[in-house]
């Protein structure tokens, strides 16, 4: 299932073992070379406000319509506790409002929201605002993660025009190419 990721932000976080909210998630930690999504940054009164505290998405049991649901509070994590987390918490990378360019360097807008498969928590989709010039055509562009070229801490750039997939080129005007069925040519036919 596909959500928005602006949903994720300020849900509530519920817990099996006490039947209620225990946290509310603040912001994403997001792994930049996989735009994997790794844990939610957290806050509320049962928690250590001296010290920064996560939820691994790993350790939710499930995401439902009340909220993130987990076990118990015993399954946040703090900083210092998972080296792999940590590293990306000091990246402090954030996809909300970051640049989003074609290969040529033209600027494409700024990300605005973005779509997460809740099964994996990748990110699939970026939803990016247009700049004013450009946005009385479309005001905002959805980019497929498969678009991604590269991704910087101040931008992330993308292919400036979809390819053509190799088997719906056409070979002469009017003429179509079936995708379900590889043709031999005339010459191999006769020869069998």
């Amino acid at each position: 299932m596909l959500i928005t990721g602006s949903r994720l932000i300020h849900m509530p976080v519920m817990s099996l073992q006490t039947g209620t909210q225990i946290a509310e998630t603040v912001s994403p930690v997001i792994d930049p070379a996989n735009l994997n999504i790794l844990a939610y940054r957290l806050t509320g009164a049962l928690l250590d406000q001296k010290t920064e505290t996560f939820l691994r998405v790993l350790d939710s049991r499930e995401l439902s319509d009340i909220g993130l649901i987990v076990d118990s509070i015993e399954d946040f994590v703090e900083k210092g506790d998972v080296i792999r987390l940590d590293e990306m918490i000091d990246l402090a990378f954030s996809i909300d409002g970051i640049n989003v360019i074609d290969e040529k360097r033209k600027k494409l807008g700024k990300v605005i929201d973005y779509t997460i498969d809740v099964d994996s928590f990748n990110i699939q989709q970026l939803t990016v605002r247009r700049p004013v010039l450009r946005s009385f055509n479309d005001t905002e562009l959805v980019i497929h993660r498969s678009q991604i070229i590269e991704i910087t801490n101040t931008a992330i750039v993308v292919h400036s025009q979809a390819k053509v997939p190799e088997h719906t080129k056409l070979t002469a005007p009017g003429s179509y190419v079936n995708p379900f069925r590889k043709t031999k040519p005339a010459a191999d036919m006769r020869q069998k």
